[in-house]
């Protein structure tokens, strides 16, 4: 179908493991280091999000343009998923990883010396330039690495516990660094994940082996999908900051959809398509995808909410407001291996996603019950333990599910895929979200504004509160429903028992073949 897919000389980067016979001795090391770019690509979303009211202090930009700080990011690491998995199938995983990681240090290095909102800004966008390569390079290394079920198992734990926590860790790690050095050690703190991730990279990954046959990339699919992305991004990202009436929304949505639209029917005539059709096509893997996607949005109302909660309800500084989710990240570490390790073997991925979204929605219908003057043990403690197990079952099993069976040309691509849902997912649940709680917010001032309840013409700071609380509970109403919906529908989708090998249709038998003589092509699909 493709001619890097058709070639006959080794894949690129294949490491040690799939040469062989016997497993790369130095693979948990290879572990450890796409971990901490994986690490370092997921905490960046959030640890930039504690620096920022004193990054607008510093640089003297507005509280307009603070959004874009996040946004830049969102927009090109978003935009440049697929492109950058794909890339990493043609001309090599362990380039773009040790590149990506380059790059990712170099713009963290000029984020954190901005002395302007525009040197700020593009360094953001460069972030995501080069994340967009790194993250898929990560899980793809990761999926070629690992073809053993049982170790399999344990990488994917791991690696499923660093997605899934990597959030809130990217809170604890921001809320140190602002509180005690500077908001630019938020950046700056990406040196070390890069340099530690560089090092194991040049040392532990294989050279890249260029094929006889030069490998062609999908041109106009780049082009489709990358422009659809950013419009579907951009457009998510405006309604979360403006209103879903706008032109610069609705018009930059319909764009995007009608983009992707052309992109999907483009795949299936493409001679190298930049997303395989038969990558997402198997129900386990499209479930698994769908399943990120929906972690993604629904995740969205335990950060954002319940970070606006313990800070401006609870009056929690920033350090204590992150060091409040490490129960959650120990939940999240615990479940994710739980599940890979023990739980995927004997009953599959099917189970464990829908038990593991109906336990997120549980948690977000416990945090509903928060008052004005509630107490962080009694009513913010239990419902986060509970949603760091929701979180690990759903996100490990969902990560392994989405890459297994993929044939080695076709890993990267599917990488992108799962990072790519996770984006869209995070847009999606913070546009809705936040829309949902600014227009709840209001209604309940509107409603209950009368001149008992106005101090100077405003509203009194108790009836704030309560506005503020309400709203909380709403999002939080409204992530437990996307949760339920999930489990509904990807339960629906994933298929029952443990993981195999989807059968080859036609076009990929004559890939199979093709690749045949390859002994690491073999290893990897003879899980």
């Amino acid at each position: 179908m493709s001619e890097i897919s058709a070639s006959t000389s080794p894949l690129p980067d294949v490491p040690a493991a799939q040469a062989g016979s016997a497993p790369d001795p130095r693979r948990w090391l290879i572990l450890g280091t796409v971990g901490l770019a994986q690490l370092m690509v997921v905490l960046d979303a959030t640890i930039v999000n504690i620096a920022l009211p004193s990054a607008q202090q510093s640089l003297g930009f507005t509280t307009v343009d603070r959004q874009w700080v996040v946004t830049a990011y969102a927009l090109a690491f978003g935009s440049l998923l697929l492109f950058g998995g794909r890339l990493g199938d043609l001309i090599g995983r362990r380039r773009m990883f040790v590149g990506g990681a380059l790059g990712f240090a170099a713009a963290s290095a000029v984020g954190g010396a901005a002395t302007s909102f525009g040197m700020l800004i593009a360094a953001r966008a460069a972030q995501g330039v080069f994340g967009a390569f790194l993250a898929p390079a990560a899980l793809s290394i990761l999926s070629t690495t690992f073809t053993d079920p049982k170790e399999r198992g344990k990488a994917f734990g791991v690696f499923g516990a660093i997605v899934g926590a990597g959030g809130a860790i990217g809170l604890v790690l921001g809320g140190i660094l602002t509180e005690y050095l500077s908001w630019r050690w938020c950046l700056y703190v990406n040196l070390v994940f890069a340099g530690l991730a560089i090092v194991g990279g040049v040392l532990l990954l294989r050279r890249h082996q260029p094929s006889h046959r030069k490998p062609r990339l999908d041109i106009p699919g780049v082009v489709l999908a990358s422009a659809g992305m950013f419009c579907v991004v951009y457009g998510f990202s405006n309604a979360a900051s403006h209103n879903w009436h706008t032109p610069s929304t609705y018009g930059f949505l319909a764009a995007g959809v009608a983009l992707l639209a052309a992109f999907a029917v483009w795949q299936w005539r493409a001679a190298n398509p930049l997303l395989p059709p038969r990558v997402v096509l198997d129900r386990n893997r499209g479930g698994a995808y769908l399943a990120v996607l929906i972690v993604g949005a629904g995740m969205f109302g335990i950060f954002l909410f319940l970070t606006y909660y313990l800070q401006q309800s609870l009056g929690y500084s920033p350090i204590i407001t992150g060091v409040a989710f490490l129960p959650m990240i120990a939940m999240v570490v615990i479940a994710a291996n739980l599940s890979n390790v023990v739980l995927m073997p004997r009953f599959g991925p099917k189970p464990l996603v829908t038990v593991g979204m109906l336990l997120a929605a549980a948690a977000l219908v416990w945090l509903t019950r928060i008052g004005v003057h509630s107490g962080y043990a009694e009513s913010v403690l239990g419902p986060l333990m509970v949603a760091g197990l929701g979180f690990g079952f759903t996100v490990a099993p969902s990560m392994n599910t989405g890459t297994y069976g993929v044939a080695p040309q076709d890993a990267g691509a599917a990488s992108a895929t799962l990072n790519t849902g996770q984006q869209i997912g995070g847009s999606i649940g913070t546009s809705l979200l936040n829309t949902i709680f600014a227009s709840t917010v209001a209604g309940y001032l509107a409603s209950h504004l009368s001149p008992a309840t106005l101090v100077h013409g405003h509203p009194a700071p108790a009836l704030v509160d309560q506005a503020l609380v309400h709203g909380y509970t709403t999002g939080f109403w409204w992530a437990a429903g996307i949760f339920a919906a999930g489990a509904v529908i990807c339960g629906t989708l994933l298929r029952r028992g443990t993981l195999t090998a989807p059968a080859p249709g036609p076009a990929s038998a004559a890939e199979a073949g093709a690749a045949a003589p390859q002994p690491s092509e073999t290893a990897v699909t003879s899980h």
